[in-house]
């Protein structure tokens, strides 16, 4: 995975070189996530960002991008030590997305965008009190995830941006199939939050 990541980064940023009018750069950041149709509420799952962008301005405030980075999403439950409700649930997913985005500049610091995003599953495993859920227990994640988002960027420097994002699938992550389980009520859908930096190269 970490090979495939780092090629499709080369790609990007042999791109912006090679393009006078694009800018390029890297990005890492955290995410908390949850996910919509199990049993847990709220966005207790931590996870990373970690890729690289490319960027081009349309006129003097729109501009146009594209990313590629790896994402982790998936939800938590822990015991909740206020009860006698001491089950434990953890979904880790991995994926491989590639968002495209439309953002507008309000001032010469914020703007606001909004795109769609493709996520390829990388990994997936889930856990509860005993350990990882065994094979037989296991119902199959959907390989494509397809994401809407909408964000607002803070300029802090020439070089460096601040960037808020929410986003929430259009497809399920796994599509209900034969009774309900007990960690699992309905088709599920990524919803996730973000807060990453991004790092402009070149010039």
């Amino acid at each position: 995975m970490i090979q495939r990541l780092f090629f499709l980064l080369l790609i990007l940023f042999s791109f912006s070189v090679n393009a006078q009018r694009f800018e390029g750069g890297i990005l890492g950041g955290l995410s908390a996530s949850q996910v919509e149709g199990d049993f847990t509420k709220g966005y207790h799952k931590p996870g990373v960002l970690v890729g690289g962008y490319v960027q081009t301005d349309l006129s003097r405030t729109a501009f146009a991008g594209m990313e590629i980075k790896y994402a982790q999403k998936g939800s938590r439950r822990n015991p909740d030590k206020k009860s006698e409700d001491q089950s434990k649930y953890i979904m880790r997913l991995g994926y491989i997305d590639v968002p495209v985005y439309i953002g507008v500049r309000t001032s010469e610091t914020i703007s606001f965008l909004a795109g769609l995003s493709a996520g390829f599953l990388m990994h997936s495993a889930e856990y509860d009190n005993f350990g990882k859920f065994p094979e037989e227990d296991e119902k199959p994640f959907n390989d494509f995830d397809f994401q809407a988002f909408l964000g607002v960027r803070f300029e802090m420097t020439e070089r460096l941006t601040l960037d808020l994002r929410f986003a929430y699938s259009f497809l399920p992550t796994r599509d209900l199939v034969g009774e309900p389980t007990n960690y699992w009520f309905d088709d599920q859908y990524n919803n996730m939050l973000s807060t990453a930096l991004y790092y402009r190269l070149g010039k």
